[in-house]
């Protein structure tokens, strides 16, 4: 089957579950008015969960698990949902996780509390994995909303110790230029030396792109950035493979959602730093960001993150949300930290047996970390 559907006899709400492609395409446009009505992030709109779905290497790995509210005709609730491999476990998690910073549920105010236990609860029955995880919780998050002690239905999620953490640059600047004046002095002057040694190799331009501007070219020149910063660290990455398509289907969904900005720095006409980010509830989020390794003396990825935030307080906005990871190119320009929780829950004997053994490699980390902060 490609859907489970029921019918909730206290109410007019129903149950599904979409486990099928085609389904996915076809809940398109009730997704999106809800996902407009409710306001919710890019990461839970239809456009980028199905961009990452048609694009996925190991498709054959993995299986859709998106539950739906309906009340009547009307989509009231998406709780987006996937399962994948890792470790020889299946982990029920966020759909597009490992490209979704900020993992949560649609919800409208209409949907009752029991409808979306009742859904959670159809999901766990579909079964076909053995730990549930939910990550990158924000403090606000919708989906905390079923977290509740007494929930009966379904798999009990209960709190996990892997935290993530999102830094932001978050005030009360007039305009970008007086952000700028309250760095440091040693940043304003490392900033001006920057830019200084790029204008000695070329003209330099920071700029965004323009919407008509073809992207490929972009998207072409920061995934080879990226392949070469992930060999040099032997690290790998699906999203900057050459010939993938999930980058620029990502993109696209920005696009499409009208929340695209992508800036640039250029020495002599080559893009030396490229940041994608999209702008949401009054906040400039970066999504990727990479430089030429060529120009570090200039340090080109920090000239290009300091343009994009005077422009976003000379545009009117808030808050630059780095979004997940606490790189120290993060932390240095950060006025907040935000702890993003997780959730965990079992399902099966093996699934019991793993969680039992990180929770006691967990217990013994700490009471090493205690007897080293004894001896110190």
């Amino acid at each position: 089957m490609n859907t489970i559907v029921s019918i909730d006899a206290s109410s007019a709400e129903r149950l599904e579950v979409v486990r099928s492609a085609d389904r996915l395409a076809a809940i398109e446009a009730d997704w999106m008015n809800l996902w407009h009505r409710t306001d919710g992030l890019v990461f839970q709109s239809h456009a980028w969960i199905s961009a990452w779905w048609n694009t996925v290497a190991d498709r054959d790995q993995r299986a859709l698990r998106i539950g739906l509210v309906w009340n009547g005709d009307r989509l009231v609730a998406v709780l987006p949902m996937a399962i994948g491999k890792r470790k020889g476990l299946r982990f029920l998690e966020w759909a597009a996780n490992s490209y979704t910073d900020y993992g949560d549920i649609l919800v409208a105010p209409e949907c009752s509390l029991s409808a979306l236990q009742d859904v959670w609860a159809r999901i766990c029955d579909a079964g076909g994995f053995d730990i549930a995880f939910l990550n990158r919780l924000l403090p606000g998050a919708a989906v905390r909303k079923m977290l509740t002690p007494d929930t009966s239905s379904g798999i009990r999620l209960r709190p996990n110790h892997r935290e993530e953490v999102s830094y932001r640059v978050a005030g009360q600047w007039a305009s970008g230029g007086a952000w700028f004046a309250e760095q440091s002095k040693k940043t304003r002057q490392n900033y001006r030396r920057g830019v200084k040694t790029l204008e000695e190799a070329g003209e330099t331009k920071f700029r965004l792109l323009a919407p008509d501007e073809p992207m490929q070219p972009v998207l072409d020149r920061l995934s080879a950035l990226k392949r070469r910063w992930l060999v040099e660290r032997k690290r790998e990455s699906q999203l900057f493979e050459e010939g993938a398509p999930v980058l620029a289907a990502l993109v696209d969904a920005l696009a499409r959602a009208g929340v695209l900005h992508i800036f640039v720095l250029e020495c002599d006409g080559a893009m030396v730093a490229i940041s994608i980010n999209f702008v949401q509830h009054h906040t400039m989020m970066a999504f990727v960001t990479t430089f030429d390794p060529d120009f570090s003396r200039a340090s080109p990825g920090m000239i290009l993150m300091m343009d994009y935030i005077q422009w976003s307080f000379d545009h009117g906005l808030s808050t630059v949300d780095f979004l997940c990871g606490a790189e120290a190119f993060k932390h240095k320009f950060a006025t907040q930290g935000v702890v993003l929780q997780s959730v965990l829950g079992t399902r099966t004997a093996q699934g019991s047996l793993a969680s039992l053994a990180d929770r006691m490699r967990q217990r013994v980390r700490h009471a090493r970390g205690r007897g080293l902060a004894t001896t110190a």
